[in-house]
């Protein structure tokens, strides 16, 4: 059970708690020490401890944690459980890519449509999800509404296509456009946006850095 407020930084780290274990449960692991965590993800076992505290109590003192039960108790904190439906807006390249090679079912999300323009997608499937025209996303919503929208579109329709989500009830909206959408033209929409040169230029940095 949640605690109050939960912080960013928290709620940022349980996917990572999560793939970890994922990892430990696929390879027969039973228990884990909060020490053992720490270690392997580069973190402090306090840090940890702290982290789980704001959802309950999940370990035994001088136990651990058993690997399925807390994998399981962050996977229904993280929403993993709750069969999210979502749609997917420009079928190009990147919108391609993560339809035909992510797991999203795996993470709990119920992938129900695609929009592009381009005549040679549009009435086709890719990856197992219809493509339809963008001019029908208004009219597909109002009968299938999604929780989450995930914009693969050029980063000039970007604002154009998240106004139509969030007017149509999206809660949610994945950003590839390099866009940056802010929330508070959006309300009641929460906006997660990606940023691939953002983790390419950190990466920069890093090495750059090695070089005498």
């Amino acid at each position: 059970m949640r605690k109050g407020k939960i912080s960013t930084a928290v709620i940022r780290r349980l996917p990572r708690y999560y793939r970890h274990l994922d990892d430990l449960y696929r390879a027969g692991v039973v228990r884990v020490s909060s020490s053992a965590l720490a270690g392997d993800m580069g973190l402090t076992a306090s840090q940890i401890r702290q982290d789980f505290s704001c959802f309950g109590e999940f370990g035994q003192q001088g136990y651990g944690y058993n690997v399925e039960r807390l994998r399981g108790e962050i996977a229904e904190i993280l929403g993993m459980d709750r069969d999210h439906t979502a749609v997917l807006l420009g079928a190009g390249n990147l919108g391609r890519a993560l339809l035909e090679n992510f797991p999203f079912q795996k993470y709990g999300f119920r992938l129900e449509a695609a929009f592009d323009i381009d005549p040679s997608l549009v009435g086709g499937e890719l990856g197992g999800v219809r493509v339809y025209h963008r001019d029908e996303i208004g009219s597909f919503l109002r009968a299938h509404p999604a929780d989450v929208g995930i914009l693969t579109v050029p980063g000039g329709a970007a604002a154009w296509a998240a106004g139509l989500l969030a007017g149509r009830g999206v809660k949610g909206i994945w950003n590839f456009t390099n866009v940056e959408l802010p929330e508070d033209e959006l309300p009641g929409v929460q906006v997660e946006n990606i940023h691939f040169s953002d983790s390419l230029l950190t990466l920069s940095y890093f090495i750059s850095e090695e070089r005498p």
